[in-house]
């Protein structure tokens, strides 16, 4: 389980080391996500991108609606250093370091929240979804994307059957990169919070997890510190690390195409509007 409080911690620090690789990993994520914020974000007004991470999508957003005013929310400062280093001396998107609900409370009237894969991570997600809906103005746009079930997902049901892995599923919500993906209960969790219309989209996307001049080498990096098989191999003794690291050299040996290692992400991208206090 990854809780919120571990991104201001080592969490954060190896996603903020690992940024390139993982940006790679979400790059088809975050296009899936991004079409779907598109369609919706207004011309103007306030934008808040929550678990912004190194700000992918809220530069995204920023490269389409420029008029928007873009502030990105994200617990963790080594992600957040990043993320301002990617806007440079350009006027952008603003990044700021706290609990992303908060962040939205005080820029309230909110007019359009969004997010890649960040806001799973919620101890009670009905209540926090409540007090970001109190945060927007009636009828202002909600666009975040998550994982579906793990098993759907290749990047980890293929590293989970080449290891070993049991990794048995959550009787109920906790937090962490699957805790959305039982569709039922995010559908009643907004409906509870005070969100109207949502719709939920599913979607397969490519996920690169290795590549460049010995793509099995990075992929191997990159699941040595992020991911399904990053605990098991830390927690291992060397001689079961060695032979762990080798069943999957042989995974990604055989998944290798045209020089990369890629997998497939098994997504949802939901939408929701917020409603009145009346509604």
């Amino acid at each position: 389980m990854t809780d919120a409080a571990a991104w201001t911690g080592a969490v954060g620090r190896s996603w903020a080391a690992e940024h390139a690789r993982t940006e790679r990993a979400f790059a088809a994520i975050g296009a899936t996500l991004d079409a779907a914020v598109t369609a919706v974000a207004p011309a103007a007004g306030c934008a808040v991108d929550l678990g912004c991470g190194v700000g992918g999508t809220a530069l995204a957003l920023a490269a389409v609606r420029p008029e928007l005013a873009i502030t990105g929310a994200d617990l963790s400062e080594d992600l957040l250093a990043i993320a301002r280093g990617r806007v440079g001396g350009r006027g952008g998107p603003a990044f700021v370091a706290g609990d992303a609900v908060a962040v939205a409370e005080e820029l309230a009237p909110v007019d359009l929240l969004v997010s890649r894969h960040g806001v799973m991570f919620f101890a009670d997600p009905a209540a926090s979804f409540a007090r970001l809906r109190k945060a927007c103005r009636p009828g202002a746009p909600l666009v975040f994307s998550c994982f579906r079930p793990r098993r759907e997902n290749d990047w980890s049901a293929a590293v989970d059957a080449a290891l070993g892995l049991r990794v048995p599923a959550s009787p109920g919500y906790a937090p962490g990169p699957y805790g959305f993906a039982d569709r039922c209960f995010v559908a009643g969790m907004l409906a509870r919070a005070g969100w109207r219309d949502a719709g939920v989209a599913a979607h397969d996307v490519r996920y690169v997890v290795g590549a460049g001049a010995d793509p099995v080498a990075d992929a191997l990096g990159f699941y040595r510190r992020i991911g399904t098989a990053a605990a098991a191999l830390a927690a291992a003794d060397p001689a079961t690390r060695a032979a762990m690291e080798a069943r999957l050299a042989d995974l990604f040996a055989a998944r290798t195409r045209d020089g990369v290692v890629a997998f497939t992400a098994a997504i949802f991208v939901w939408h929701a509007v917020a409603a009145g206090d009346t509604e």
